[in-house]
């Protein structure tokens, strides 16, 4: 069911993949991300649960047999599926029954309650997270270094980019949301309606709980002002009590656990590697969100805001670059992590990939910090048992810079605008 404008998408070939090996995929990801949209491209019927003529008549045929709902041409797309979760047990059937490959594709921009659902889905359902636009699918990275011809050795890189530093910061503001992106207009003002959205309804709905707006947006404040940190709960919880006097540890977990549900908060996990010596690693996630966008729209900030400000833009370009490797990692069967340890030695990002090849990566803005940088990689790549770990597959420094180019000592510089999967 091919969409006029459609973007395409490097989660495409993934969705596809999956729908060759399993009976249904659940395509899961924050509201805007282009979920609906590029499921469609799979597509060859759609069922739109939010459908304000039809969706009354649809939840009241899940409800006496949601079996009715099953019987379009396969793929068939169950569109924000959670508002019946009668449909996960429904489609887990169906494709026990039918006994057929690629027969369903379930969207969701919230996760339900785990009691909501009588089976996992699992080896009949597939999971693919899908995530706000990378620049290489907007178009304003030109790709020139792959990340997976990077893992493959091919590491002799030569490239430039034509992104600025002026165009980094209204890209961060802006976001990777698909409609902004097709619109081309130079404000931040979706990412702003998303995060309004995020406080006054969607929060609100995913587990029944009511929610303060006003308390959820000090949360989301206080979260961007500690973006690709390692704040503790304490550190938020004292942030938001300069103007949020009652938050405690459970109100503080309930928020952030919804922000997750609906895909809001996307934090970036420690990894643990194998070391030659007994140094004590940290284990704290950095806190992130799924798109850098959600950072500036609720501190109410601007490209202009962003430029005026480089320690914050540095923080900030972090982020962009968390969501950019997450896209590309995905495409290469990889998750990402970071690095810390007791003597403070840290990779800001590490891509793992499931067959055990792993890089580092030192994000930085400018250029004036790369030599540090690349003596921290090295550092880290020493400390590594690589009889219990493969050597890393390569160690980059990301830029906000424009020429890419390998260093005499083997280190990569990249700028975020040569990358792709």
């Amino acid at each position: 069911m091919k969409t006029l404008n459609y973007i395409p998408r490097i989660s495409d070939t993934l969705l596809k993949k999956l729908l060759e090996s399993t009976g249904a995929v659940l395509v899961e990801g924050a509201k805007w991300c282009g979920k609906t949209q590029s499921s469609l491209q799979a597509a060859n019927s759609v069922v739109y649960m939010q459908d304000p003529d039809e969706g009354p008549g649809y939840l009241a045929m899940a409800d006496t047999k949601p079996s009715l709902l099953l019987e379009g041409n396969p793929p068939l797309l169950l569109d924000e599926w959670q508002m019946a979760p009668v449909l996960w047990d429904a489609v887990r059937f169906a494709v026990d029954k039918r006994g057929l490959l690629g027969q369903f594709i379930l969207t969701g921009s919230a996760t339900p309650s785990d009691n909501l659902t009588a089976h996992s889905g699992t080896g009949r359902i597939a999971r693919m997270l899908m995530r706000p636009m990378s620049l290489y699918e907007s178009n304003e990275s030109n790709g020139k270094v792959s990340l997976r011809d990077l893992f493959d050795g091919e590491t002799d890189i030569g490239a430039k980019s034509t992104l600025t530093i002026e165009q980094i910061a209204y890209a961060i503001c802006r976001g990777g949301w698909p409609a902004a992106v097709i619109s081309r207009k130079q404000s931040p003002q979706l990412a702003m309606n998303y995060v309004d959205a995020v406080i006054n309804l969607d929060i609100q709905h995913v587990d029944g709980v009511e929610k303060d707006p006003e308390r959820v947006r000090v949360l989301l404040q206080s979260l961007a002002r500690n973006i690709t940190t390692m704040a503790t709960a304490r550190t938020i919880m004292d942030d938001m009590q300069v103007n949020e006097s009652s938050v405690t540890d459970k109100t503080l977990s309930s928020y952030i656990n919804a922000l997750r549900r609906i895909f809001v908060v996307e934090d970036v996990p420690a990894w643990q590697p194998s070391l030659r010596s007994k140094t004590a690693i940290r284990t704290a996630n950095k806190r992130q969100f799924v798109d850098p966008s959600i950072a500036t729209a609720v501190m109410r900030t601007n490209a202009k805001g962003v430029l005026r400000d480089f320690e914050t833009f540095g923080f900030l370009f972090e982020s962009l670059c968390t969501r950019d490797l997450r896209v590309y990692a995905q495409a290469a069967d990889g998750v990402v992590f970071h690095y810390r340890d007791k003597s403070e030695l840290e990779s800001d990002l590490v891509i793992k990939l499931h067959d055990g090849r792993w890089a580092a990566i030192e994000v930085k803005l400018g250029m004036k910090q790369i030599e540090e940088a690349a003596a921290n990689l090295i550092k880290l790549s020493q400390k590594i048992d690589t009889e219990k770990m493969n050597q890393p597959s390569f160690l980059m420094v990301l830029t906000g810079g424009q020429v890419a180019y390998k260093r005499s000592d083997g280190v990569l510089v990249v700028p975020i605008g040569c990358l792709k999967d």
